[in-house]
C-alpha cells in the first residue's frame, strides 16, 4: 500500500509514520510513505529523523488548501491518512480563522481531491471535543456534535464533511476521534510537555481555575495504533472513538506532574479559567474494541514515566522551539 499522510512532521502524525516504516504494530508493511506538512509552528522535521533514510519515505512541504498540489499526491496513493490540523484550543479562542482554512476548507480540499482521482480509503483524524462536555457517562459514535471551542467546531466541521462526502459520492472515509494525547515529541504549547519542561527548567505551571477539568488520557502510540486499525479494516462512513482509559483531573495530572520531576506545589499558578473550558471529555471506546479488537496497551503510570524521561533527555529537541514560541 502506498500511503499519503497529512501532518505527518507534527506530534501524532510522526509518530505514525514511525511506526508504519519500522513495522511497530506488525501487519504488511508500506511500500511507500509520502508525508506532506506545511511546517507550521507545530510541523518539525526533527520528528522524522529516526526514519529519514528509509527509502519508502518521501517528504512535500505543501499546503493542503493547495488543490493541484493535493490532488497529484493523492492520485499516487492508495490510501490517505489525515492529520494536518490547527489543534491548540487557547489559539483558536484568540484567532479562529487559520482553524476555519485549515481544518475545514483543507479537509473538503482533501475529500474533493480524493473524489476526483479515487482512493481505497480515507481515514480523517479527528477529536473527542467535538462532542462537547459530558458530566457522566461516556460518549459512544452517535452522541450529536456540540463543539463548544472555535477548534472544536471546525473540527466537527471537518467531520460532518467527510461524512457528506461519503454519503452523497461514496468516498471511503473513516473517522476517528480520540481523547488527549501524549508522548514523545509533543509540542511544547500542551500540557504535559509544556509543564514538564518548565519544572525541569525551575519555572512555574499554569493551572486553570481550580483543576477540575476531567480529561482521558491517550498514549500516542495506542492512538496511532488504533488509527491503522481502521485504516486496515474500518468500514467506510463510520466514526471510531480511540480512548485511553484513563481520567483524571487537571489537578490530579499536576500533582503526577509535580511528584514525576521532584517538585512541589509552590511551582502552581493558578491562572484565570479557559473560556468554555469543557468540564469533562470521556468516549465509549466498545465499537472500535468490538469491530477491529482495540485495546489501549500503554498502562498510564509507565508512558509518563517514559515521557517525562524523554524530555528529560532531549532538551535539544524542545529548547529550540521553546524559545522560538515564547512558551
Amino acid at each position: 500500500m502506498r500511503l499519503l499522510v497529512t501532518g505527518g512532521a507534527g506530534f501524532i502524525g510522526s509518530h505514525y509514520v514511525r511506526s508504519v516504516l519500522t513495522g511497530a504494530w506488525g501487519g504488511q508493511e508500506p511500500e511507500h510513505v509520502t508525508v506532506v506538512d506545511k511546517l507550521t509552528y507545530a510541523g518539525n522535521l526533527a520528528n522524522l529523523d529516526p526514519v529519514k533514510d528509509d527509502e519508502r519515505l518521501e517528504f512535500v512541504q505543501g499546503d493542503i488548501l493547495d488543490a493541484p498540489l493535493m490532488e497529484k499526491l493523492i492520485g499516487d496513493a492508495d490510501a490517505v491518512v489525515h492529520f494536518a490540523a490547527e489543534s491548540h484550543v487557547d489559539r483558536s479562542i484568540t484567532g479562529a480563522a487559520d482553524f476555519v482554512m485549515t481544518n475545514v476548507v483543507g479537509t473538503q480540499t482533501l475529500l474533493d481531491a480524493a473524489l476526483r482521482v479515487g482512493v481505497e480509503k480515507f481515514v480523517h483524524v479527528s477529536t473527542d471535543e467535538v462532542y462537547g462536555s459530558i458530566s457522566v457517562g461516556s460518549w459512544d459514535e452517535e452522541r450529536p456534535l456540540e463543539p463548544n471551542s472555535p477548534y472544536s467546531a471546525s473540527k466537527a466541521s471537518s467531520d460532518l464533511l467527510a461524512r457528506a462526502y461519503f454519503r452523497t459520492h461514496g468516498v471511503p472515509v473513516c473517522v476517528t476521534r480520540c481523547s488527549n494525547n501524549y508522548g514523545p515529541y509533543q509540542f511544547p504549547e500542551k500540557v504535559i510537555p509544556l509543564f514538564v519542561t518548565n519544572l525541569i527548567d525551575g519555572g512555574s505551571v499554569p493551572l486553570y481555575g481550580e483543576g477540575a477539568n476531567v480529561r482521558d488520557w491517550l498514549h500516542v502510540d495506542d492512538h496511532c495504533r488504533g488509527i491503522h486499525l481502521v485504516l486496515e479494516g474500518g468500514r467506510p462512513g463510520e466514526v471510531y472513538n480511540i480512548g485511553g482509559g484513563t481520567e483524571l483531573t487537571n489537578k490530579e495530572l499536576t500533582a503526577l506532574l509535580l511528584q514525576a520531576t521532584g517538585t512541589d506545589w509552590d511551582r502552581v499558578e493558578k491562572v484565570t479559567d479557559r473560556l468554555g473550558h469543557d468540564l469533562r471529555y470521556s468516549v465509549d471506546i466498545g465499537k472500535i474494541r468490538t469491530e477491529l479488537g482495540y485495546e489501549p496497551r500503554v498502562p498510564f503510570e509507565q508512558g509518563l514515566a517514559d515521557t517525562v524521561e524523554w524530555f528529560r533527555t532531549h532538551r535539544a529537541w524542545w529548547e529550540p522551539l521553546k524559545t522560538r514560541a515564547a512558551l
